[in-house]
């Protein structure tokens, strides 16, 4: 089982274990990871999932596909490792990927 490791704002950590094919917003709610709001329940239409990737890992996943890319022009302070963790799927090979919660979530 994948895990997850979700960085705060203030640099706690907080290690999960994902199941695969679950999205890391998915996880994040399910244990109750602070900062990851997902008001619209993972439909990619509102950004309140908003992570960081690390650098490590941003290669790793596929390119955002238009929708996301259109919600993350909503969010506050964009970059280009910016993602919506609704859209990114858990699979083994994601093993110890890192994310940080976007500032203006918590």
């Amino acid at each position: 089982m994948p895990k997850v490791t979700y960085v705060q704002p203030d640099g706690k950590q907080r290690v999960v274990d994902v199941t695969p094919g679950s999205t890391l917003m998915e996880a994040a709610i399910d244990n109750d990871v602070a900062g990851i709001v997902a008001e619209c329940g993972g439909a990619c239409s509102c950004a309140t999932c908003h992570v960081y990737v690390d650098s490590a890992w941003i290669d790793k996943l596929p390119r955002p596909d238009a929708q996301e890319d259109g919600m993350l022009d909503c969010v506050l302070a964009r970059h280009a490792n910016s993602r919506l963790s609704c859209q990114i799927v858990a699979r083994n090979e994601l093993d110890g990927i890192v994310v940080r919660v976007a500032d203006e979530q918590i």
